[in-house]
């Protein structure tokens, strides 16, 4: 009977694991900044208006369905950094030769990097667009008791710590998730990486189950 052959070894990497960590990293940092300045391209900015009453107070409002642009942005924001972290996951399984924990650690944290960079970028970039409204010092009088203004739109659902956590950490999780599914489906424990591990597995005698020394052979 003729034995099957077995899989070829994969080659020494040419580039450490270190490096290659710090690969990912850097360009997925890249890939953060693109980001961030597509966000600020086609993120929905905010309209509105101030208006003074005949008291003398001012009020403001959003036209039509303006505020929903509170979640939208963010939400878009959220949306191009988890394809982003979905893209790096199948490209980081590829680089066969740095498989393994090392390869998942460098990829969440150039992740949580390429987040970083996206939502500066963004905001930066919009601020610059829109400028910064401040609603008490709009000139707004009795000669001229409406004002309409423009607000840049936001890069987080909310100012609270998980809201913050929630856009810079999600994507991360969904890098790992992607990552976890070919991990998954590899029969072998070295993921075909470098270096090769044998399996521990003994191959069984044709219709035999081989046990211990001491232990009846069942054919």
């Amino acid at each position: 009977m003729t034995r099957a052959a077995r899989p070829r070894p994969p080659e020494p990497p040419r580039t450490s694991r270190r490096r290659a960590v710090f690969a990912i990293a850097a360009a997925l940092l890249i890939a953060g900044v693109i980001v961030g300045g597509l966000w600020a391209w086609i993120a929905p900015p905010i309209h509105g208006v101030v208006a003074l009453t005949h008291d003398g107070d001012r009020l403001h409002d959003y036209l039509g369905d303006e505020s929903e642009h509170f979640f939208v942005a963010p939400f878009l924001m959220l949306g191009l950094l988890n394809v982003v972290a979905a893209v790096a996951a199948a490209l980081a399984w590829q680089w066969r030769a740095h498989r393994g924990p090392g390869m998942v650690t460098g990829l969440c944290a150039g992740v949580v990097i390429a987040a970083g960079a996206a939502v500066g970028v963004g905001a930066l970039l919009v601020h610059l667009r829109y400028g910064a409204v401040d609603l008490a010092a709009v000139p707004v009088g009795h000669g001229h008791p409406v004002y309409y203004f423009t607000e840049a739109p936001p890069v987080f659902f909310g100012r609270t710590g998980w809201q913050v956590a929630c856009t810079l950490l999600l994507p991360a999780s969904t890098a790992a998730l992607v990552y976890a599914v070919p991990v998954a489906a590899t029969a072998r424990d070295d993921l075909g990486g470098y270096p090769a591990v044998e399996s521990s597995y003994r191959q069984a005698a044709s219709g035999a189950v081989i046990a211990g020394d001491d232990a009846p052979t069942f054919r």
